[in-house]
């Protein structure tokens, strides 16, 4: 079965709108018209259907094949164009527990959707969904089962004793069976992912799966650095897996456009395929789809699709763990000072989606209480409309000689970082608190020994010097128009 190399994602990171959104904060129809476009002019090969914080629409196969019928004949869903739901994790989202349930009922009546289109046999143009915050095979096993015994196995049971069966009333329940994706959003889950797959398949008649990492939520909770080393940890042991076991593993990258989450814009593809070779599928988030011209998107999309993938080279898998440790302890420690700055700037960002309030807790205590945080777009948004690249945020706990040996697992560190520093303004400093102040200035002292290839963006600066300005002489003054006026320079929201 084809597995897609890109799949387009719902996240909100752009600055533009794109022709056919109806408002500034796209929703649920907004959104339809967005698949297709990703299918039939991007060329993306799947769609990522968030029913996570938002209102769940459930007809949305229904309403591609009725609304699109010609391109669908086509392309058919399930084969060529794929459509993979992002459901909710009732382990950690409470609130979102019977959202999960709405999503996974909505499968079988997907499938009704395209026998009726397609006839039979038809696709099941819905076969796989996403677990987020996965942290145990218990979390992906209980989706499984879930779908399995109480979505399509009650198709079996009679509607009462010696009745007809539910299938026989109201027709069959299929496909049978689902696959889940996991989807790991926190380090020490990451570093432990070869582990909860092979529970998780522990018993599965299963030749290949699908496993997602994230980078966005990594990097703002332990920082850039410790993300992409991560990443690359993750993905050496899912590799080693794969091999053990002779399954075929297919990672899924989840990258944004700025550096901080994963630099993947129309004009840095190779780079980022010369980072992870070995991903088969990248996300493409609504920045690297709306903020640039559309030719160099769907170019940038062909060469995603035609990369051949190769496995990782070996690096110091104790370095790595080592520098992870030293730089996220740094990154936090920074972040909990900086983190009203930063939330105040915030709240002003415009938003592009249509989504329930969905703050993401700072996870971890210190004597000054819990900190709370924006999510990964609006705290990257936010530090980059203050004249501040979150990607410098943790280097401080470095000396040079290990800058170096990071060098030699971040392939892209020298590249990530000119990129993000050209949009560094040095008056930010003016509003830091003293030991944040202190941190950066020791940031830069030590990226100063690195080749960089950093010219600042004036303009920008410019930008960001009025929000600065605005943050010093206001107590409570509106930041948005400016806040977009960087963005636009950037090509990104956050």
């Amino acid at each position: 079965m084809k597995v897609p190399r890109v799949m387009s994602t719902q996240h909100p990171d752009n600055v533009s709108l794109p022709f056919f959104a109806e408002t500034s904060d796209m929703s649920g129809e907004d959104e339809i018209q967005e698949a297709y476009y990703a299918f039939s002019h991007l060329g993306c090969e799947e769609q990522m259907w968030d029913s996570e914080g938002k209102e769940v629409d459930d007809f949305v196969v229904k309403k591609l094949l009725t609304r699109y019928p010609h391109f669908f004949r086509k392309n058919r869903l399930g084969e060529t164009c794929f459509l993979t739901l992002r459901v909710p994790n009732p382990s950690v989202e409470k609130e979102e527990a019977k959202v999960l349930v709405e999503a996974l009922e909505s499968i079988p009546r997907s499938m009704d959707a395209a026998r009726l289109f397609y006839g039979d046999p038809a696709p099941a143009p819905i076969f796989e969904v996403i677990l987020p915050m996965t942290t145990s095979a218990r979390d992906l096993n209980r989706v499984y089962f879930f779908y399995r015994h109480f979505i399509s196995g009650k198709q079996y049971q009679p509607i009462y004793e010696g009745d007809i069966t539910l299938a026989e009333w109201v027709g069959d329940f299929l496909p049978e069976s689902i696959q889940v994706i996991p989807l790991f959003e926190d380090i020490p889950s990451m570093l432990k992912a070869d582990q909860i797959l092979e529970e998780f398949l522990h018993g599965k008649d299963l030749t290949r799966i699908r496993v997602f990492l994230a980078r966005s939520d990594p990097a703002l909770n332990y920082g850039s650095v410790a993300a992409v080393l991560g990443n690359k940890l993750a993905l050496k042991r899912l590799e080693r897996l794969a091999s053990r076991l002779e399954l075929d593993i297919y990672p899924i990258l989840g990258v944004g456009s700025p550096p901080f989450r994963g630099n993947l814009s129309p004009h840095t593809v190779e780079l980022v395929l010369q980072e992870y070779p070995c991903v088969e599928t990248f996300t493409v988030q609504s920045a690297f789809k709306y903020d640039h011209p559309i030719e160099e998107v769907i170019e940038a999309i062909k060469k995603l699709k035609n990369f051949i993938r190769y496995p990782l080279e070996e690096f110091d898998e104790a370095l790595a763990l080592e520098l992870i440790e030293k730089t996220s302890r740094e990154y936090q420690r920074i972040v909990e000072l900086l983190a009203p700055l930063v939330n105040r700037v915030a709240r002003d960002i415009p938003r592009r989606r249509m989504r329930k309030l969905h703050v993401g807790l700072f996870g971890y205590s210190r004597s000054l209480g819990k900190v709370t945080l924006p999510r990964a777009i609006g705290f990257c948004g936010a530090c980059y409309s203050l004249g501040l690249p979150p990607e410098i945020l943790g280097l401080s706990a470095l000396e040079p000689e290990e800058l170096d040996r990071l060098k030699e697992i971040y392939r892209n560190l020298e590249k990530d970082l000119s990129l993000a520093l050209r949009y560094f303004n040095p008056r930010v400093l003016e509003i830091l608190p003293a030991e944040v102040r202190k941190a950066v200035h020791r940031s830069l002292d030590l990226v100063n020994y690195l080749s960089l290839d950093c010219y600042p963006d004036s303009a920008h600066q410019e930008s960001t010097s009025r929000i600065i300005r605005k943050l010093k002489r206001e107590p409570h003054p509106d930041l948005t128009d400016m806040i977009i006026e960087a963005a636009h320079l950037r090509k990104f929201l956050g």
